[in-house]
C-alpha cells in the first residue's frame, strides 16, 4: 500500500532515508514538500556540489537517471538524485525502460538516495513496475484532501507549528480558502509570522493578516442559511458579488452542496448522540448544534429540493445549461429559492 505523505515527512524529519522515493498524485503540495526537504536535508550544504544532481523529466529517459543513481558518492556517505516532474519521463511506461527501473529496484544503490517527483497522476497500478515500487520503494500517494477533511488538517497543521485555533476559525479558512494545499498553508504562514508568542488563531486574525472578512465569508453564509436568516444572507452575497475575483461561485457551490448533503444525513439519524453524529458528518462537534437545527429549519422534502437548485445552478455556471445569468445573479437567485 502506498504511505501518506504525513508518515513520509515524520520519518524523513528523523533522518530516516531510503534509496528510492516515488512521489505520485493528483496534489503536487506534498510531493514538492517531501521533494524539497530531501533536497534541502539529505546532504550537508558542502556535499550538495559534486553529489546532489537536479533531472527534469521531460529532457531525461530512465536509463541516464539510472547511470546517475549507479554512481558512486565523492567524498560523501551519499548522493541525492532527484527526478522533477517525472509524469514527463521520454521513456517511462515503456517496457523496457520499465524493466530497467524494475532491475535497480531489486538491487538499488544503498549510498544513492533517488526521488522521482511524478505529479497530478498515478503509474497505473496493474502493471509491473507500479507493483514492484510498492514493494521494494517508498512509494506515496498524494490525494487531494477532500473539504470535509479541511478543517482538521488546518487545526493539525497550526498545531505543528505551535499555535491553536478556534474552531470557527478553522472553519472559516477551510470554506473561503479550499484545498488548494500550496495557497492554504502559504496563507497560514504569512499569518503566523505576524506573532512572537503562541496565540489561539481567531477570525480576526484571518481577517487582519489574511484579508478574509470575519463576516462576509462562505462559513458566514453556510450558518445563515442554516438559521434562515435572510438578511445576514442577503448582505453576504452582495458583498460577494462586489468582490467577484475573492469569491468564486464554484467552490462555492460545492461547498453549500456538502452542507445540505449533512442535513439529509441529520435528518436520517435522528436520536443519535452528538459525538456519533459529528463523527458521522465529519465535522467538529463544536457545529453540530448548528447542524441540528438547520435540519429542523428545513423539511426533508425541501432539501431535496435545494439539492436540485444546487445542481441546476452548477450546471449553469459551468456553461452546461444555457444561461445569460453572471455569477452573482445566479448565487442570488440560489439563495432566494433556498430561504423561501
Amino acid at each position: 500500500m502506498p504511505s501518506k505523505p504525513e508518515t513520509i515527512l515524520k520519518d524523513l524529519e528523523g533522518n530516516k532515508f531510503a534509496p528510492v522515493y516515488f512521489l505520485q498524485g493528483e496534489e503536487p503540495y506534498f510531493i514538492d514538500k517531501i521533494t524539497a526537504f530531501i533536497e534541502a536535508n539529505a546532504l550537508p550544504p558542502a556535499d550538495r556540489g559534486f553529489n546532489q544532481i537536479i533531472l527534469y523529466g521531460k529532457e531525461a529517459t530512465v536509463a541516464t537517471i539510472l547511470n546517475n543513481a549507479k554512481r558512486f558518492p565523492m567524498m560523501s556517505e551519499r548522493q541525492v538524485v532527484i527526478v522533477k516532474e517525472a509524469q514527463n519521463i521520454q521513456d517511462l511506461g515503456r517496457e523496457e525502460a520499465d524493466q530497467q527501473l524494475i532491475q535497480y529496484l531489486k538491487n538499488p544503490l544503498p549510498s544513492t538516495i533517488l526521488v522521482f517527483a511524478y505529479k497530478y497522476k498515478v503509474l497505473d497500478g496493474r502493471k509491473a513496475l507500479a507493483r514492484e515500487l510498492d514493494k521494494r520503494a517508498v512509494l506515496v500517494k498524494s490525494d487531494k484532501i477532500p473539504e470535509y477533511r479541511l478543517a482538521p488538517y488546518i487545526d493539525a497543521y497550526v498545531k505543528g507549528k505551535g499555535f491553536t485555533i478556534e474552531p470557527r476559525a478553522c472553519q472559516v479558512l477551510a470554506e473561503s480558502i479550499g484545498n488548494n494545499m500550496e495557497v492554504l498553508t502559504n496563507e497560514i504562514d504569512k499569518m503566523l509570522i505576524n506573532f512572537e508568542e503562541p496565540v489561539e488563531i481567531t477570525t480576526g486574525h484571518i481577517q487582519q493578516f489574511i484579508g478574509i472578512s470575519k463576516d462576509f465569508n462562505n462559513f458566514e453564509l453556510t450558518n445563515s442559511l442554516s438559521y434562515k436568516d435572510v438578511q445576514k444572507a442577503n448582505t453576504i452575497i452582495q458583498y460577494f458579488a462586489q468582490n467577484p475575483k475573492s469569491h468564486p461561485l464554484i467552490p462555492l457551490l460545492s461547498l453549500l452542496y456538502l452542507h445540505f448533503s449533512r442535513l439529509l444525513q441529520v435528518k436520517a439519524n435522528k436520536g443519535m448522540g452528538d459525538r456519533e453524529l459529528a463523527a458521522l458528518l465529519k465535522v467538529n462537534p463544536y457545529f453540530i448544534k448548528e447542524y441540528t437545527i438547520a435540519a429542523k429549519n428545513y423539511p426533508l422534502g425541501k432539501i431535496i429540493d435545494i439539492i436540485g437548485y444546487l445542481r441546476e445552478a452548477d450546471l449553469r455556471s459551468k456553461g452546461i445549461i444555457a444561461s445569460n445569468m453572471e455569477a452573482s445573479q445566479i448565487l442570488k437567485e440560489l439563495i432566494f429559492k433556498i430561504l423561501h
